[in-house]
């Protein structure tokens, strides 16, 4: 790995870090020795990057740092391209939309003689066929989500009924052919799961739910774990 990469690297590995990083970590991520990373550690603060601590305690980066423009190498440029391809054959229209404007932007990140990655990729995708009707545009549930802003809308069960829902949103999750909703729904008090496909007549209210987004995601992983627990307990030979 050349100096240069090498220091980019370090600067990556700070930066997802809410923690102190000692040189140990950074080392064995990009295989050098700890003596390497001092001497680089050392190079970037000579440079006047903001990075603080010592050896044997870590290293952190400052919050506010910004980094210089966007510089990809062909292999990040591959790994985010295969990403965006999953995202554009995903059913929902506005995120395809989306995931292609991306798709341009990173040909452009990428230097002119790295583009074959891209125009020739060795990573693929198996095609996804979505029956229309399981096509949802999921651009307003995305803005409450984004706005912190309470949701309502018009839900279809799998049995039929028809009822008016106000919900918290919490998290859009997706496989590979649908996507779920996860909220904390005001008619039933608790969290419940809606497919999008089954939401009509969608409204963003301008108010705010009345407990934070992150408390909710909180309860929702527990009440997720606490639910997985139990199947494992009824599974023969499962553990209490």
């Amino acid at each position: 790995m050349r100096s240069a990469d090498r220091l980019f690297q370090i600067i990556q590995i700070l930066r997802r870090s809410s923690r102190p990083v000692t040189a140990a970590a950074i080392a064995g991520e990009i295989e050098v020795s700890r003596r390497t990373v001092y001497r680089d550690i050392a190079e970037l603060i000579g440079q006047r990057v903001p990075i603080q601590g010592e050896a044997g305690l870590g290293y952190v980066l400052a919050d506010d740092y910004e980094m210089p423009p966007l510089a990809l190498t062909p292999e990040e440029a591959e790994a985010l391209a295969l990403g965006a391809q999953w995202v554009a054959q995903h059913p929902d229209p506005a995120l395809a939309r989306l995931a292609q404007d991306a798709l341009s932007k990173i040909r452009f990140a990428v230097p002119e003689g790295s583009r074959f990655v891209l125009e020739q990729p060795t990573l693929g995708l198996r095609p996804v066929d979505a029956a229309p009707d399981e096509r949802p545009d999921t651009t307003l549930v995305r803005d409450a989500l984004r706005r912190g802003r309470v949701l309502s809308f018009t839900y279809r069960s799998l049995e039929g009924a028809v009822s008016r829902r106000n919900v918290w949103p919490i998290l859009l999750g997706y496989d590979d052919t649908h996507c779920l909703l996860i909220a904390w729904c005001e008619q039933r008090d608790a969290i419940r799961h809606f497919r999008p496909e089954r939401m009509s007549e969608i409204t963003v209210l301008e108010r705010k739910p009345p407990r934070r987004r992150h408390d909710l995601l909180r309860i929702w992983q527990e009440t997720r774990q606490g639910a997985l627990a139990d199947l494992a307990a009824r599974r023969p030979g499962g553990t209490e």
